[in-house]
């Protein structure tokens, strides 16, 4: 007879893209919504975010399970606002290791060639 265990599926594939905005969510801790991500990923990178782009993704990544979001309070300023802040769940965890494991395994024996400084 077989046993009838389930086999953990494997970790959902994520662009680029969504790899930069899963490490800056990890990089933000608790202080992660909209702002501080978008200015972590441009200032670590170099590269020009759009809002718009940053709110798709991370819709789309709360859509594939990988992210959890919550509102806040509304800011005690008049005409504050909630801030939506967002969470990897371990799911999105095993998505950033699954991408980042696969970075490192390309790159083994390239380091002459990449000449990467971190």
């Amino acid at each position: 007879m077989r046993s009838m265990a389930k086999a953990t599926p494997p970790p959902s594939y994520i662009g680029e893209f969504e790899h930069l905005l899963l490490l800056a969510i990890l990089q933000c801790g608790d202080q992660a919504y909209t702002v501080p991500i978008r200015r972590l990923i441009e200032a670590r990178t170099g590269r020009r975010v759009a809002r718009g782009a940053l709110y798709t993704s991370l819709e789309r990544l709360e859509g594939k399970g990988l992210l959890t979001s919550r509102l806040s309070a509304p800011m005690a300023v008049r005409g504050g606002r909630a801030r939506r802040y967002f969470t990897p769940t371990s799911a999105g965890l095993d998505a950033v290791r699954a991408a980042q494991t696969a970075v490192v395994r390309l790159s083994q024996g390239l380091e002459t060639l990449l000449d990467v400084r971190l």
